[in-house]
């Protein structure tokens, strides 16, 4: 293997158990940290200020975000920081803040502090922000040198999330198995650390499919169970190690490819990011040929709610125009389907969505 391999394996410290923020206060005074950065937003402090302590020897500031990750918001997280000449930033959020704590706390060379409040994403593992402009569209993303220094899940925090971010979460950790492993077949010599991605992609997908609906009742039921767990650190733990043993050779592939093809259809916009890359999971394999997957995964996805037809993304036959500005953008140049389809055309992709209509409609 001649192309270089940047392993980030992930947080220095990691822990999901009840009441693990009554810890930090501890673990902040050990590492002599004395003042400290809250980084929230509003809907995110609402469920997690009852589990947050307040701390007698650490001075805490707080600083609410306007809602994306962007390099205006990442400036001013910085210059608000630098200001209250902070220590430390602690992230309390979804996947968009944490990114925003990430690259501030990297942009100043301070140790980050991640808490989710969402299991759709595993933004808390991975030391990488995805970028967008004040509006919301897609620009970058950034992967840091270091990592967070603690990740930190209470049970309780993430009970209180919606059922339809985990179900998001779902969809998109699954793709690590789907295009992770249609990447993977393509390298003839496998590092060790490409091995290890490669288990731990397969770990997602036999997770997910084994508990990944009981884990959605649970949460529905409010009910912190092992296989509520397992699903939320799959897509958190599992997900984050992948990329990070894997690097490039596991990251992306023709879903998420689709996904972005999505994104411009006005009718897919109901859709969750983790929603459009399920349906661009079986975009993906059709295209490979690898109609046992689809078999296998379609009562699944319709057990678990994850879109399968045209009409799932808000779409029918006879929206011919949108089908085609969907595969037309999802093979744009520079786009991470063309990694297992050197050379695709639109006309590929537009034939694989109308033909999977066919097969998951019949």
């Amino acid at each position: 293997m001649n192309t270089l391999l940047e392993v980030r394996s992930g947080p220095s410290y990691y822990a999901c158990i009840a009441n693990v923020l009554d810890s930090v206060e501890t673990k902040l005074s050990n590492a002599n940290i004395r003042k400290v950065l809250v980084i929230h937003g509003d809907k995110s402090w609402k469920v997690a200020e009852p589990f947050f302590p307040s701390f007698e020897h650490v001075e805490t500031s707080f600083f609410k975000y306007n809602g994306e990750c962007s390099d205006v918001e990442i400036e001013r997280v910085r210059k608000f920081a630098q200001e209250q000449g902070v220590d430390a930033l602690i992230g309390v959020g979804g996947g968009k803040l944490l990114d925003l704590a990430k690259s501030a706390g990297n942009f100043i060379g301070k140790e980050i502090i991640l808490i989710p409040t969402l299991a759709s994403t595993c933004a808390a593992w991975t030391p990488l922000s995805v970028i967008y402009d004040s509006n919301g569209s897609y620009v970058r993303f950034d992967i840091h040198e270091k990592s967070a220094w603690m990740l930190l899940i209470e049970p309780g925090i993430l009970l209180d999330s919606p059922i339809s971010y985990l179900r998001a979460g779902i969809g998109d950790t699954l793709a690590k198995w789907y295009e992770g492993n249609a990447l993977v077949e393509k390298i003839a010599t496998k590092s060790a650390c490409i091995e290890l991605a490669h288990i731990a992609a397969r770990q997602c997908q036999e997770v997910l499919l084994t508990h990944g609906e009981d884990a959605l009742a649970d949460l529905e039921k409010g009910k912190w169970t092992d296989a509520l767990q397992r699903v939320i650190e799959t897509n958190i733990v599992t997900s984050g190690l992948v990329g990070g043993f894997g690097d490039q050779f596991l990251r992306i592939a023709g879903a998420h490819s689709i996904h972005n093809g999505m994104t411009s259809v006005t009718q897919t916009h109901h859709l969750l990011h983790g929603e459009k890359v399920a349906f661009g999971i079986l975009v993906q394999l059709l295209l490979e040929g690898k109609f046992w997957d689809i078999k296998q995964l379609l009562p699944i996805y319709e057990a678990l709610k994850l879109p399968r037809t045209l009409s799932d993304i808000g779409l029918t036959v006879g929206n011919g125009a949108e089908i085609q500005k969907m595969a037309a953008l999802s093979v744009m140049e520079g786009e991470a389907i063309h990694l297992l389809f050197p050379g695709i055309g639109p006309e590929n992709v537009t034939a694989a969505i109308e033909n999977l209509d066919i097969i998951a409609t019949h």
